[in-house]
């Protein structure tokens, strides 16, 4: 067993509305046809990361609540790949139709892109 932290704490959350303004203002994008992640590097030791499933694209709630689970589920698992960095990761239409497996596919790529993206601005 290695020493990683493999949690989720609240420490690991963008909580307020200041933090995704933050993100925002100079984001690093990292776009896929149904889902954007953004993010911004920032002076914490660990990535952060705040989830936006708009009830418009994707209507039912037991969807909303199960794409979010998958991103936080992905996200706690690929933190220690990624840089310091606060991350948002919003849904577009068309992410209520990916399977499970699709969904975490799409994300790991995205992962990798933002990990990139962020190294190559700093």
């Amino acid at each position: 067993m290695s020493d990683l932290d493999y949690r989720f704490s609240r420490e690991s959350r963008l909580l307020t509305p200041k933090h995704f303004s933050f993100v925002f203002e100079q984001a690093i994008p990292a776009p896929s046809p149904c889902i954007t992640i953004l993010a911004r590097n920032n002076n914490e030791q660990k990535p952060r990361l705040g989830i936006t499933v708009p009830k418009k694209k994707v209507k039912n709630a037991s969807d909303r609540n199960r794409i979010k689970r998958l991103i936080r589920e992905s996200f706690r698992l690929s933190q220690h790949k990624l840089p310091n960095v606060d991350i948002i990761v919003i849904a577009k239409h068309g992410i209520g139709e990916l399977s499970n497996t699709n969904l975490n596919k799409q994300l790991e790529k995205l992962w990798s892109k933002l990990n990139k993206r962020c190294r190559q601005a700093s």
